[in-house]
């Protein structure tokens, strides 16, 4: 069935999480950081020496304080913090940026080449033919060039809004984009406080992915539902839908 035949229906909008919602950030985020220090060690191993000693903590912590309004946006911090680096192993202003974009072009290739959970694929189609999806992420992984832009009607981030999860702002955006009422949204998320008490502030119902399978009594943060697996999904929506429309 797709979105024109679905009759009268209760839920529009899906928006997903995407780091250790559709996959594993950590071990995503692990392999990029492995490219990037291998381009470093070849084209700038001064810098790299910096990058990959202490004194890094205190190039980020320069950095956020520098540009506070940027602390949203992940991808211009990393590019800013390479920049101190390369700036500090005696580099022109000139090749700092260049060699700081360089490198940062090398680490977000590998963070757009997803370790995804299983089913993710699959779990995306299916829903993508009965519901406008959204990607409402506080990360900087690109759905385009993940390879799943093909699912997603449109993607708003941390960046895009000056806020993170659970942040109102995140969730009245993605609403806005969408053209949609919270209370025909259901959001999806692994994180307790940033998606489930998020997405519930806002209006929405919620899904926590718990991947992992970890028991909570939090109150304040419960969900709407629950899945362990992606494959779940399309019956975990399916049964809130026909319980709003009862």
């Amino acid at each position: 069935m797709n979105k024109l035949q679905k009759p009268n229906p209760s839920i529009d909008l899906v928006t997903f999480d995407l780091d250790n919602t559709l996959w594993d950030v950590m071990q995503t985020i692990t392999a990029a950081e492995k490219l990037l220090r291998g381009w470093m060690a070849e084209h700038t191993p001064a810098a790299l020496g910096i990058y990959a000693s202490e004194r890094v903590g205190d190039i980020r912590e320069q950095v956020l304080k520098t540009h506070d309004d940027k602390r949203h946006d992940l991808s211009f911090l990393r590019i800013a913090v390479l920049r101190q680096c390369m700036l500090a192993a005696d580099m022109s202003p000139a090749d700092a940026d260049e060699n700081a974009k360089q490198a940062f072009a090398v680490f977000f290739a590998g963070r757009n080449d997803v370790a995804f959970y299983p089913n993710a694929i699959t779990t995306l189609e299916t829903l993508s033919q009965q519901y406008a999806l959204y990607a409402l992420t506080n990360g900087n992984a690109d759905v385009e060039r993940v390879g799943i832009g093909r699912f997603f009607s449109g993607a708003v981030s941390s960046a895009d809004v000056g806020a993170s999860k659970p942040d109102q702002q995140m969730f009245t955006t993605v609403l806005a984009k969408a053209g949609v009422s919270a209370d025909r949204a259901v959001h999806i998320g692994d994180h307790l406080s940033d998606d489930v008490f998020g997405a519930n502030r806002a209006g929405m119902r919620s899904i926590w992915f718990n991947y992992e399978g970890q028991a909570s009594n939090d109150t304040d943060h419960k969900p709407t539902a629950q899945a362990y697996t992606l494959a779940e999904l399309p019956a975990v929506i399916a049964s809130l839908d026909a319980a709003k429309t009862r």
